[in-house]
């Protein structure tokens, strides 16, 4: 399976952005975390981290008829992002 993991806004200040409330590891720790995972070995996992909404759309975007599933954490932008929502909507791949 090809699977994508999309992050969102700020989140590649994991690690040093108020660590008493995100925690101490960064992204790419937790990246690498993922990969280790017996499941995830036998996976395709692509990754990919914007602080642009329309970044995160293109990505969307271009995932059509390439990934089986997506993996977002799009950030603050989960609140009031419409516009990720129906790129989500209108791609048609399994996501979480």
């Amino acid at each position: 399976m090809n699977i994508l993991i999309i992050n969102g806004p700020n989140l590649n200040l994991l690690g040093q952005r108020e660590p008493s409330i995100y925690g101490t590891e960064s992204l790419s720790e937790i990246m690498d975390w993922l990969k280790e995972q017996s499941p995830a070995k036998n996976q395709n996992i692509n990754w990919f981290q914007s602080n642009s909404e329309g970044d995160l759309i293109d990505c969307i975007h271009n995932a059509i008829d390439e990934k089986d599933g997506l993996v977002i954490n799009p950030g603050a932008l989960t609140h009031y992002s419409y516009a990720l929502r129906d790129a989500l909507a209108a791609a048609g791949i399994p996501a979480v």
